[in-house]
Formats: structure tokens, sequence, C-alpha cells
């Protein structure tokens, strides 16, 4: 199931993704929501591509909340969803904890109810207190958590306990701007403690997506993201095929300048067109790559680049084009260990082709 990204970019489909895949993996906010709105469109389109076939799982790296809380507030989007779509970081959290001490162990819980619910599932005992019995610590994200649950936490790590946490996600989107994740929260107890976790269950890292194929027994899963260093590299890691929609984290210009374990299998400005149209592939050979009828030349010396741009059409197609001649020059100059380099996406020539575009 492992594909090149940059290759799969360049070689398309002209089958449409929704009768290609048997599940998609959908991040929440930045695809399906933006604050308390769904994506325009959003909704029309996981629809369609449900009555073609394509399973919708719910994939979240938020442990706040239990997957019975986030399908009630999909449906009341319109997303067609119940508890069992919803797949989040606490139930991978509680599987790999589940799988490093016996059944039944009491487990401490340094986060809400969804870490709660999720231990229950796999037959563990949440509690609040470290103790003599318990076995393991779990730490997920919790809007509600204090200085007393943060310190229970500091005494089970520090005492050598296996450390489990949801996800290291620095921040989480508030409607008055970001604010601190659980990614902080679990630097905070390993900066006294001395010493980080022992796994994450949350993306980029396997578990979450692997804990998704299971319960839902994909074959042919597609994750479909809006972030480049969590849903892409963890589509990648997982070697499962990945759609960027530009309608939350990631833009156009973040887009070319990426590491190879963040570039996308596909990118569409949108779920409509990124589930049920085709992707136009990139032809061409090194110095000119088309996509329908742009194409994109690339001369001059490594580093000052002449980036200059012909055709027109579809703003997407030309991204299409200039994001994998970027990565083509980009791969070919690491190879060549040209090091210091300016940060490509801040490149003024690549940034004049994109406005060029459209972006």
């Amino acid at each position: 199931m492992s594909t090149m990204p940059s290759a799969a970019l360049a070689l398309g489909t002209s089958r449409v993704l929704a009768d290609a895949h048997d599940v998609g993996l959908f991040d929440l906010d930045g695809v399906l929501y933006v604050g308390a709105d769904a994506v325009p469109g959003a909704v029309e389109a996981v629809r369609e591509a449900a009555e073609r076939g394509l399973r919708p799982a719910y994939v979240t790296n938020n442990a706040a909340r239990t997957p019975e809380v986030v399908a009630a507030h999909l449906v009341e989007l319109g997303y067609p969803a119940v508890a069992a779509d919803v797949v989040t970081s606490a139930q991978a959290a509680a599987r790999v904890v589940a799988d490093l001490v016996p059944p039944g162990s009491d487990v401490l819980v340094v986060g809400g109810d969804g870490l709660i619910s999720a231990l229950m599932e796999r037959g563990l005992q949440p509690v609040v207190e470290f103790g003599p019995d318990v076995r393991a610590v779990v730490q997920g994200f919790s809007p509600d958590i204090g200085w007393a649950r943060l310190s229970e936490g500091v005494y089970a790590v520090a005492a050598g306990l296996p450390w489990v946490a949801s996800n290291l996600d620095a921040t989480v989107p508030t409607r008055r701007g970001r604010a601190p994740g659980n990614g902080a929260l679990v630097d905070l107890v390993a900066g006294v403690a001395g010493r980080r976790p022992d796994a994450v269950a949350g993306k980029p890292e396997p578990p979450l997506h692997q804990e998704t194929v299971e319960r839902t027994g994909a074959r042919h899963p597609l994750v479909v993201g809006d972030r480049l260093d969590t849903d892409i590299e963890g589509a990648s890691r997982a070697g499962v095929p990945s759609l960027l929609v530009l309608t939350g984290v990631a833009s156009a210009v973040d887009l070319l300048g990426v590491a190879f374990e963040h570039r996308p299998t596909y990118v569409a400005r949108d779920l409509r067109t990124g589930l049920l149209a085709a992707h136009t592939g990139v032809g061409g050979e090194p110095g000119a790559w088309t996509c329908a009828a742009w194409t994109v030349h690339v001369d001059g010396e490594p580093g000052s680049e002449n980036v200059t741009l012909t055709g027109g059409g579809d703003a997407v197609d030309g991204l299409r084009a200039l994001a994998v001649a970027s990565w083509s020059v980009q791969d070919s100059q690491q190879t060549k260990a040209a090091a210091h380099q300016p940060p490509w996406a801040a490149r003024e020539q690549w940034l004049a082709a994109l406005t060029a575009i459209g972006w």
C-alpha cells in the first residue's frame, strides 16, 4: 500500500477517489468544520462519497471528548455519523496501554472523559490518584486539567511507570486563538519528572490510523487531512494514500517546501474536488513539468533557479505541477549535498509562480 508521495502526485488518477477507496479517514477541524461551522460543501461531499462506497471514519487527535459526543456534534452539522464511526487518540492510547499491563489494571488518567471511557472499553480501571496498585499512566488533553491532576501524573511518571500520551499537539484552536494542547502539558510533566513518554498514540504516530483501520475493517483506506505534519506524515508512516485539502492549516505555499514524509499523494482545493473528481497527473521531464494546461520551467543554478510558468486553467493543476517541480529540484539539491539553502517556500521565484497560478 506504501507509495512514494511525490511520484503518486505526479501520476495522478483518472479514477474518482470515492470509488477507489472503501474508508475515508477524515480529520475533523480544518477538513469537516472550522470553528463552529461546517466547511462549505463538505457535508454534501462526504454524503455523496458515502453513497458511492467511501465509508466515513472520523479520526481525531483530541482525547478530551468521547466518540458519542463527537458523533453528536458531527450530526448537528449534517454529517452522517454514529459513535462507531469516530476514532480518537484516547482509544488508540487505551489499546497501547492494554498491551502493556494486565487486564483490569489500575491506570492513572491525566486527562478527561475521553480517556476514562476508552480505558473502560479496554477493561482497564481508570483512577485519578497515584497509588501502589497503579500500573501505567495515560495522558491526554482536557480543558479542565489542573495542578493536582498534573502532579499525580508527575509522581507516577517519576516512579518509572509506563507512560502513554494520546498525542503531542502543542496547541489546540479556540475561538480566542491558540491555547496549550496536550503536547505542552506532556512537556510540563516530562520536565518535572525527568523523562519522556514511552509511547505516543496520536498522529503522526501510527497507532491512531492503525486503530481506525482495525475498527472499520478498511482494505483500501484514504487519509484525508489539512495538516502536513500530522495527517499527511501519519499517512506516510502508515503506508496509506493521503489527500490534502486546502481548507484548513496547510497552504499552497507550505506544500512547496515540505520534506518527503509530508508530501501528500493527492492535493485538492476542497473535499468535493478531492473525493469526487479526477486528479490530473504531472508529466514532462526534469526542467519542465506539465499538468493539464500548465507548464513549469526551471533552469539555473541550484539555490538561484529561474522559475517560469506558462499556460492556464485550473489553479489546482498549476499547483500540482509547481509542487512536483519544487520537490524534484529540492530532492536534487539534497542529493548533491547543497546545504543551507533558503527555506523552499520563501523563495521569491516560487512565490511569484504561485501568485501567477492564482494562489
